[in-house]
C-alpha cells in the first residue's frame, strides 16, 4: 500500500472511529456514516475499509497499551484478565457464526444462540498506585475466536480424520494459551517492558493443563480451580522409595472446599477494594502445591475465599454468596496481590456489557469474512481510546467528568468516571457549536416568557437534552 493509500485508510478509520462513539443509533456502517454526515456521498471506500483495505486490526491496541503503562510505576507489574465473550447474530451467511450457550440463560434450562465469539485481553488501570484501589480495564486485545468447521457430507474419510485431529489442538483453550503469549509479546515491544511482570486474571475455563504449561515467561496466571480438585504437597527425601523410580508428587492434600471446612487450616484477613468500597476478606492459603494439569516442575499458592455475607437492602435477612477457589503460579506473589488481582477481573465483564449496549460492538451488518471480523474490533479499539482518553484527562481516580450529572443521579454518590459520560462529553464537544445555532435559528419557536407564576414553563434547551441523551 502506498503512502496516499494508507494517508486514506487513516482519514476514514479516523471519521468513522468518532462516528462508533458519537452515534445515537444503530451502530452500522450506515449509521457510522450518518452520524459523519456522509450520507449523500459515496459508501463504498468507507466499506472497503472493513472488507479490504490492508491494515493490522491489532495495531490500535499498541498505543492503548503504551497509554496504560504510563500511568504506572517503574516496574510495576501489568496486571490484566483474559475472558471470551458473544456478539449475537441471526445471518447464516457471516462468518465464524455458529451456535452457542447462551450467557444470559436461566441455570435449570439451558439455551443456544447463534453468534460471533472474540476472546479480548484486558488491562487493569488503578486509581492509585500502591495499595487496594478501584481499577479501571481498558481492553488492549480483541481477536476472533471461532470454532473449527464442521466436515461437510462430500468430505472423505481421511479429510475427517484430519479435521478430528485438528480438533485436538484447536479450541478456546489453545486460542487463550496463544492469546497470552501475544499479550506478552506485546508488553515486551513496550518501553521497559520487558522488565514488568505479567499478571493474567481469568476464570476456570481457562484454568487447565493447555493454558497452564504454556505460559510465557515473566508471567502469572490467577484462575479458578474446581472445589474437588485434587494437589498435592511437594515431595520429601523422606517419602522418596529406595528403589524405583523417585516420586514427583508428594502426599495429597485436601481438596479446596475441605480445606474450607477445616478448622485446623487458620484463616488470614486480606484486604482489597471490591463493589465501591474497601472489603475485609477471610483468607485461607497453603503454597507450594502441586496439580496434575500444571505439571511437577510448575509449584503453585493454593487460595480459599469465605463466602461474602450481603444483605440486599437494610434490615433484610444477611445473604452469602459463593467461596472463591483460586490458584497462582507464582508463590512467592503476595496474598493480598494475589486477592485484589483476581477481584480486578470483574472489570472484563463491565466491558462486555458497555462495548454491547453503548458502543454498539456486533451491530454492524455486514457479511464479508474480513468485514465481519475486523469491524468488531475496531469498535473496541475505539472504546479502549475512549477511556484512556477519560484516564488521560481528569485522572485514573477521577470520580465526575464536566458535564454536570442529571437530578436524579446526584442523590447517590458516584463512584468513578463512567462510559456514558465520556460519551455524552465528547458528544458535547463535537455538537456544542451547532446545536446553539440550530437553538438560535428556533427562538422564535420558544416563549421566552412565563405565562403564570404558578406553574412556570421553562424553554426548552437542545443543546442540554442532547448532552444528556441516553446512550443505550
Amino acid at each position: 500500500m502506498d503512502v496516499f493509500a494508507q494517508q486514506r485508510t487513516h482519514h476514514r478509520a479516523a471519521i468513522l472511529a468518532v462516528s462508533q462513539l458519537a452515534c445515537l443509533g444503530r451502530h452500522t456502517v450506515t449509521g457510522l456514516l450518518a452520524t459523519a454526515g456522509k450520507q449523500h456521498q459515496d459508501w463504498s471506500a468507507d466499506y472497503r475499509l472493513f472488507s479490504r483495505d490492508q491494515w493490522d486490526s491489532q495495531q490500535p491496541f499498541e498505543s492503548v497499551m503504551e497509554g496504560v503503562l504510563e500511568f504506572l510505576s517503574h516496574r510495576a507489574p501489568l496486571v490484566a484478565a483474559m475472558d471470551d465473550t458473544l456478539l449475537r447474530k441471526t445471518g447464516t451467511k457471516i462468518q465464524d457464526v455458529a451456535y452457542r450457550r447462551d450467557p444470559l440463560s436461566p441455570p435449570f434450562h439451558t439455551n443456544f444462540v447463534r453468534g460471533q465469539r472474540f476472546l479480548q485481553v484486558s488491562a487493569m488501570l488503578p486509581a492509585r498506585p500502591e495499595g487496594p484501589a478501584a481499577a479501571r480495564a481498558i481492553p488492549i486485545r480483541f481477536q476472533p475466536a471461532p470454532p473449527l468447521p464442521k466436515a461437510s457430507k462430500r468430505a472423505s474419510e481421511s479429510e475427517r480424520i484430519e479435521l478430528q485431529k485438528l480438533a485436538r489442538t484447536y479450541n478456546l483453550s489453545t486460542i487463550g494459551r496463544d492469546a497470552i503469549a501475544a499479550t506478552r509479546e506485546q508488553l515486551d515491544r513496550q518501553p521497559d517492558g520487558k522488565s514488568r511482570l505479567l499478571i493474567m486474571g481469568v476464570d476456570g475455563s481457562y484454568t487447565n493443563q493447555t493454558v497452564l504449561r504454556g505460559l510465557p515467561p515473566r508471567t502469572v496466571l490467577i484462575g479458578r480451580i474446581r472445589k474437588d480438585a485434587k494437589l498435592f504437597h511437594l515431595p520429601q527425601d523422606s517419602q522418596q522409595p529406595g528403589t524405583g523410580r523417585k516420586r514427583t508428587y508428594g502426599l495429597p492434600v485436601p481438596t479446596p472446599e475441605a480445606i474450607l471446612r477445616d478448622p485446623s487450616v487458620p484463616w488470614q484477613a486480606v484486604q482489597a477494594f471490591a463493589a465501591g468500597k474497601l472489603h475485609t476478606f477471610q483468607v485461607k492459603t497453603i503454597c507450594p502445591v502441586l496439580w496434575s494439569k500444571a505439571g511437577a516442575d510448575m509449584p503453585l499458592r493454593l487460595v480459599v475465599i469465605a463466602p461474602v455475607g450481603y444483605r440486599l437492602r437494610a434490615g433484610a435477612s444477611l445473604l452469602y454468596r459463593q467461596p472463591a477457589f483460586l490458584i497462582c503460579t507464582d508463590p512467592s506473589l503476595p496474598l493480598a496481590q494475589v486477592v485484589q488481582g483476581y477481584i480486578w477481573r470483574w472489570g472484563i465483564e463491565v466491558n462486555h456489557r458497555d462495548e454491547k449496549q453503548l458502543v454498539g460492538v456486533g451491530e454492524a451488518q455486514v457479511r464479508s469474512p474480513y468485514a465481519a471480523r475486523r469491524e468488531p474490533i475496531f469498535g473496541v479499539a475505539c472504546y479502549a481510546k475512549l477511556l484512556l482518553a477519560g484516564a488521560q484527562r481528569y485522572g485514573p481516580d477521577a470520580t465526575q467528568a464536566k458535564l454536570p450529572l442529571p437530578k436524579w443521579r446526584q442523590k447517590s454518590p458516584q463512584g468513578r468516571v463512567t462510559t456514558g459520560d465520556l460519551l455524552r462529553e465528547l458528544r458535547q464537544d463535537l455538537w456544542s457549536s451547532a446545536l446553539r445555532q440550530v437553538e438560535r435559528s428556533l427562538s422564535h419557536f420558544v416563549n421566552k416568557q412565563a405565562s403564570t407564576t404558578t406553574c412556570p414553563k421553562w424553554p426548552w434547551s437542545l443543546n442540554g437534552a442532547v448532552d444528556h441523551a441516553a446512550t443505550g
